[in-house]
C-alpha cells in the first residue's frame, strides 16, 4: 500500500492531508508533528486566541475525531530528526522510522531568537506556537510594563494586544519605520501613527543589546538607554526548518528549494508552506512566503502534486493583520526596495495602497475597506499593464477600470 508521509502537523499539513482524502487518495496518510497539539491555525496566537476572544478549539483546524474517520494517522509530539531518500523512510526521535512512497516536507519555522545577554530569563516571550500564546495572554493579562523588541506584524499585533490589555507598551526597532522591509517607509509610518495613537511608545533607529534581571527580565537594555520591563516580547523574524532537507542532499537556499509542483529535485519528496522556496511563475523567481494563505493553499498543492497531477502554484502572496480597530489585506509581492512609487487612494481611515515598479502594479493593500477588498488589485497584479497612477489614486475612478 502507498503511504504519504507528511513532516510537520501544521496548517499546510492539515490541508494536505484532507486534500489527499478527498480526492481519492486510499492509502496510508501519516501526519507527524513535533508539537503535543493537533494541527492549528497561528494568526488567532496573535491576535482573537491571545487576545481572550476565541476559546482554545477554534484554533483547530480539525477535531480528532475528523482525523480518525477520514483514516488519517496523527502523531503529535514525535520530531522528525531524519531524512532517507535512498530508503525512502523518515527517523523519529527515539530511532523508530517509518516508510514513505511520497513525502512532504511541511517543517514550517521557528522564531529567530535574539542573541543577546539576558534571553533566557524569566520574562522575555516568543511566539509561534499554542503554548507559547498561553504564557503570554496570561502575561498580558497580568498587566505591567511590556516592551517589544521588532516592529514586524508579530511585534505590532502583539504591541496592540498588550495596550488591548491596558499595559504599558514600548516597540524598539533598529529600522527607521514599522514593516520597513515589508510595506516601506510610506505605509510603515501609518503603522507607526496608529501605534503611538494607542499609546506607545516607538523607540525607532535603535537595537536591543541585552535583557537585565536576576531570576526574571527587570529591564531591556537598547543601544539608546535602558528601558524597564515586566515582560519582553521578541518578534524579529523567522527561520525556516530546513535541517531536514539539507543533511538528506536537498537544495536549500532561504528554504526548501522546489519547482512550481512544490516538488524537490527528488521526485518523491515535496515541499510547502512557511519552510519553501517555491518557482513563483508570475514572478520568474523562487520566493518564500511565510504567511496563512501560504500554508492554506500550498497545502494541497502539493498534495495534488504528489498524486501525479499537472500543479503550477502560482498564488499571489497573500497576508491580513488586526490591529485596534484596524484591518488590513495585503496581496503581491516585491524585494525590498523593489518599487519606485506608492499610491494611495481613500480617507486616512480607510484606504487601499499600491506599490508600483516601471508604471505596473507589483503589490497592493486595503485597510479597513471590506466593500471593494482585493479581487481587482489581484486583477491589476496579474494583468502586467502599466496604469494611471492619477486615476488610481482618484476614489471616484472604479478599481477594475
Amino acid at each position: 500500500m502507498d503511504a504519504f508521509v507528511i513532516a510537520g502537523a501544521g496548517l499546510t499539513g492539515a490541508k494536505a492531508a484532507e486534500t489527499l482524502r478527498a480526492e481519492g487518495f486510499a492509502g496510508r496518510v501519516m501526519l507527524v508533528g513535533a508539537e503535543p497539539d493537533l494541527p492549528y491555525e497561528r494568526p488567532p496566537l496573535s491576535k482573537g486566541y491571545l487576545l481572550g476572544q476565541d476559546d482554545r478549539a477554534s484554533v483547530f483546524v480539525h477535531d480528532e475525531k475528523w482525523y480518525a474517520d477520514q483514516g488519517i494517522e496523527v502523531l503529535t509530539g514525535r520530531r522528525v530528526t531524519a531524512l532517507d531518500r535512498a530508503a525512502h523512510e523518515i527517523e523519529l526521535a527515539g530511532g523508530e522510522r517509518l516508510g514513505y512512497t511520497k513525502l512532504l516536507l511541511a517543517t514550517g519555522a521557528s522564531p529567530r531568537r535574539l542573541r543577546v545577554p539576558g534571553n533566557d530569563l524569566k520574562g522575555v516571550h516568543y511566539l509561534r506556537r499554542l503554548a507559547h500564546a498561553d504564557r503570554l495572554r496570561d502575561a498580558l493579562a497580568a498587566g505591567g510594563r511590556v516592551v517589544v523588541a521588532g516592529a514586524g506584524w508579530i511585534g505590532l499585533e502583539t504591541a496592540a494586544a498588550a495596550r488591548t490589555y491596558g499595559c504599558e507598551v514600548t516597540i524598539v526597532e533598529p529600522s527607521p519605520s514599522p514593516l520597513h522591509a515589508t510595506l516601506g517607509p510610506e505605509l510603515g509610518g501609518f503603522f507607526a501613527e496608529l501605534h503611538r495613537k494607542h499609546g506607545v511608545d516607538l523607540r525607532l533607529g535603535t537595537g536591543v543589546t541585552g535583557f537585565a534581571g536576576d531570576a526574571s527580565v527587570t529591564a531591556v537594555q537598547t543601544e539608546a538607554g535602558e528601558i524597564p520591563a515586566d515582560v519582553v516580547i521578541v518578534g524579529i523574524g523567522a527561520r525556516p526548518e530546513t535541517q531536514l532537507a539539507e543533511e538528506a542532499g536537498l537544495a536549500v537556499d532561504d528554504g526548501v528549494c522546489v519547482d512550481a509542483s512544490l516538488r524537490t529535485e527528488d521526485p518523491d519528496v515535496f515541499a510547502a508552506g512557511d519552510v519553501a522556496s517555491a518557482w513563483h511563475p508570475a514572478y520568474d523567481r523562487r520566493i518564500r512566503v511565510e504567511h496563512w494563505a501560504a500554508a492554506t493553499n500550498g497545502g494541497p498543492a502539493a498534495a495534488l502534486s504528489m498524486l501525479g497531477r499537472e500543479v503550477s502554484y502560482d498564488d499571489l502572496p497573500y497576508f491580513f493583520s488586526d490591529q485596534y480597530d484596524v484591518g488590513m489585506e495585503f496581496t503581491g509581492w516585491f524585494p525590498p526596495g523593489g518599487y519606485d512609487r506608492v499610491v494611495t487612494r481613500g480617507s486616512d481611515e480607510a484606504f487601499h495602497a499600491f506599490w508600483l515598479a516601471g508604471g505596473r502594479v507589483v503589490a497592493g493593500l486595503h485597510v479597513n475597506q471590506w466593500d471593494e477588498g482585493l479581487d481587482a488589485v489581484r486583477e491589476l497584479i496579474r494583468s502586467g499593464r502599466t496604469v494611471d497612477a492619477d486615476a488610481l489614486a482618484d476614489p471616484a475612478r472604479p478599481l477594475p477600470s
